[in-house]
């Protein structure tokens, strides 16, 4: 990953008279414009600039300000003195408005309302804290409307996370996103379960930094461990969260890293992993960013493998895949071979595999599915931790260590719909 804050931009790109895609230019066609994130210490104010092609100068047109997070989207008009920006709070949705260069004019132009009235309220903390190698990190806590430490005491925790590789401390500290951004919730990411009583960290900083000359992943499980153990040591530092009540999920690459702190920690009592992969040698040649081959940089392959280590995964493991997964690095036979694997070492696991389904879920009955499943597995071993055999409405160990697609006989895994 780059370096966020020095980010120049990228052009605004229009549409030419024969429909191409160009950059944006002033009449002169002396000048294009660059539109960016904005990313600082203080999170994300987007941006627009006029870049100069003659003397190389730039002029700030446009950037967000608080307490908004406003995206510039195109210029209106040929004099280029109108821009149409989209802005948001954290309590109001996008809408569209038609802004002066100078700022003394603005027009609404849309009028769309919060649909999420339930998540009005809803704070938003920027953590901040250090690894134990003093790299510092920050992740976005999300608190239910009206929630109190003091008065209310530590919550269920979901923390929904997505590893990445740095290059330099400085680059891999640097803040994402902006405090000023609507909240609501999406099906496929963790906000939804705020609305269940559960304080959700979203994004977390899990960076995966080049040691000298070695690459990012030579030690890609130790990074993780220790940037994993920072975040849950904050969580219950600003008691907000406890041990044994914090479950770690991911999609995808997230999915991976969740298997992989499993086996190698105790730091979370579930996981719930998303169309994951979890043996590398089933991709020989290379995986985000790992350039190298398996057999150029075999010990990294294997160490990096949760398959080989589930043995130590010895929290409840909710596995989801699609069955027409056609992602090269997350074949459905990963999440199988996982939870085969699982079983037969004694461990707790569920798989579900949604037929017709790929990398990303896109029916509405896989995905009304899919967070019951996720409802039902954070209610178990997280909000309640009911004992097994206390457990009511059929929601026995059966429930907790089997395999289905859609309905499933649980001894035999064999589909029955």
């Amino acid at each position: 990953m780059g370096d966020r804050y020095r980010h120049p931009g990228i052009p605004l790109i229009t549409h030419n008279t024969a429909g191409f895609p160009v950059a944006e230019t002033d009449s002169s066609s002396e000048s294009i414009y660059l539109v960016g994130e904005g990313s600082s210490p203080d999170g994300d104010r987007p941006f627009l600039d006029s870049l100069d092609l003659v003397n190389k100068r730039k002029r700030r047109i446009f950037r967000s300000k608080e307490p908004f997070f406003e995206l510039p989207v195109l210029l209106l008009d040929s004099q280029k003195d109108k821009v149409l920006i989209m802005r948001e709070s954290p309590n109001s949705p996008p809408n569209f408005f038609r802004v002066s260069k100078e700022g003394e004019e603005e027009v609404r132009l849309t009028s769309n309302d919060n649909r999420y009235p339930e998540f009005v309220g809803v704070q938003r903390i920027l953590l901040k804290y250090k690894r134990s190698d003093r790299l510092d990190l920050t992740a976005n806590l999300y608190l239910p409307s009206g929630y109190d430490i003091q008065r209310d005491g530590p919550l269920p925790t979901l923390v929904w996370a997505y590893p990445k590789a740095y290059l330099s401390a400085e680059n891999a500290s640097q803040i994402k996103r902006s405090p000023f951004q609507y909240i609501f919730p999406k099906w496929n990411q963790p906000l939804l379960w705020i609305s269940k009583g559960f304080a959700v960290v979203d994004d977390p900083a899990m960076p995966i930094l080049s040691k000298g000359r070695s690459s990012p992943n030579d030690s890609f499980v130790p990074q993780l461990v220790d940037s994993a153990k920072a975040l849950v040591d904050e969580l219950v530092k600003q008691g907000v969260s406890e041990e044994g009540r914090i479950v770690l999920g991911g999609h995808s690459y997230g999915a991976f890293m969740t298997a992989n702190l499993l086996a190698h920690s105790d730091l979370f009592c579930a996981g719930i992993a998303r169309s994951g992969a979890y043996n590398r040698t089933l991709t020989p040649f290379g995986f985000q960013s790992e350039e190298r081959n398996l057999w150029e940089a075999s010990k990294t392959y294997l160490s990096m493998s949760p398959f080989l280590f589930a043995n130590g995964i010895n929290e409840p493991l909710l596995l989801f895949h699609g069955e027409k997964d056609d992602n090269p690095a997350t074949y459905p036979i990963q999440s199988e071979r996982l939870f085969h694997a699982l079983q037969g070492l004694g461990g707790q696991a569920r798989l579900v595999v949604f037929p017709n389904e790929g990398h990303t879920f896109r029916g509405k009955e896989t995905i009304l599915h899919y967070l019951w499943e996720m409802e039902q597995w954070l209610n178990l071993h997280v909000k309640q931790q009911t004992p097994l055999e206390e457990l009511p409405g059929g929601l026995n160990r059966n429930y907790a260590d089997s395999s289905i697609k859609r309905s499933t006989d649980a001894t035999s895994g064999e589909r029955t719909d």
